[in-house]
């Protein structure tokens, strides 16, 4: 097939171009390079093309012929600042929006998009009857004083996780979430309206060769990896119990590639998982004995806006797509360890 590919030059989209060509596909690659990412006046790798994905008139001339759009490209990060908000509504969702609206244009009806985790918000809680919960937000007193669980407004016991399934309503706590939803319902509306096909792949933590290191910006891993290579020993917030689900790079661009030459009808959301869930704590202690550094100091700090465990269901990506991560966290977090970061950006910068 013939494959546009947006942000084709970024961590996660590199990754996904080189496996779409070891396919046997024709990428179309493209990327606008922000500074932040990449930085200051770096040049789009050979193959590669300086392309906005908000200029409507470079769209036209990039769509002829596509067959699917793999659309990678965004400002992500945590949303810790106010003043991220419109970087997030203009490259995320109005980006989003004028890609659709070429994609019309051209008759191109499938497209592939980068969706996250963060749109669930809180993950899924159950009471010790096995009852679902939502709980309410963790009060700052209960935090200070080092109760880090949610508990049940009736018993006033911890609740314990449950796995996010696709169905689980979003409820996005930061901007960067509050934009990938926006993303998700202009694809949605748009595959209603075109009877187009949308898979959106909610990437949950995402690590491996090639991540950005030393910002808010660019996920745990990195920040505790780019610690011991200062010899500093990683500083995990909380009480290191916060559960996730870490999933290889490679493995997300193997999903990509599943997206692209498997349609699914109409809009479909898919968790792109390891299935194994594992600590924040545990995370750090296997990064700093695969790197032998110092071990990890647990900080009991927290972010209020922190949610406590968001853990997947990677059952829906292998029915529909024929998807199983390949790399669980002891291994590839042990390859990690050592593994190169790209060093670009600033502390506080959104990169792609």
């Amino acid at each position: 097939m013939r494959v546009l590919l947006t942000g084709a030059a970024g961590f996660i989209g590199s990754q996904v171009r080189r496996v779409l060509a070891n396919a046997g596909h024709e990428v179309v690659a493209v990327d606008l390079m922000l500074a932040a990412a990449h930085g200051p006046a770096a040049p789009p790798p050979v193959g590669v093309e300086r392309v906005d994905v908000r200029n409507p008139a470079a769209l036209d001339d990039r769509l002829t012929g596509i067959d699917v759009v793999c659309h990678q490209a965004a400002v992500v990060g945590a949303g810790v600042s106010a003043q991220d908000a419109p970087a997030y509504a203009s490259h995320n969702d109005l980006g989003t929006a004028v890609l659709l609206a070429a994609m019309s244009r051209a008759g191109c009806r499938r497209m592939v998009l980068a969706s996250s985790m963060v749109v669930y918000g809180e993950g899924c809680y159950r009471a010790a009857d096995s009852t679902s919960r939502v709980p309410a937000p963790r009060s700052r007193d209960e935090l200070e004083r080092g109760f880090f669980e949610h508990r049940d407004l009736h018993s006033g016991e911890p609740l314990g996780w449950a796995p996010v399934g696709e169905d689980t309503p979003v409820r996005p706590r930061s901007l960067y979430a509050a934009s990938k939803v926006a993303q998700e319902h202009y694809a949605a509306a748009w595959a209603t309206a075109t009877d187009s096909a949308v898979t959106a792949l909610r990437y949950h933590n995402v690590y491996g060769d090639d991540m950005p290191r030393d910002t808010p910006y660019s996920g745990v891993t990195a920040l505790f990896r780019s610690a011991l290579a200062a010899g500093v020993p990683p500083q995990v917030f909380e009480d290191g119990g916060q559960m996730r689900d870490f999933v290889h790079v490679r493995d997300v661009a193997a999903a990509n590639l599943a997206a692209v030459e498997r349609p699914l009808p109409g809009f479909v959301a898919l968790n792109i998982a390891s299935g194994q869930p594992i600590s924040i704590g545990a995370v750090a202690t296997l990064l700093a004995a695969a790197h032998l550094g110092p071990a990890p100091v647990i900080t009991g700090k927290f972010r209020p806006g922190d949610v406590r465990h968001v853990v997947a269901s990677p059952d829906r990506a292998r029915e529909l797509l024929d998807f199983t991560a390949a790399i669980g966290p002891e291994p590839g977090l042990t390859e990690f360890a050592r593994a190169p970061l790209r060093a670009v950006g600033g502390a506080g910068a959104p990169t792609w």
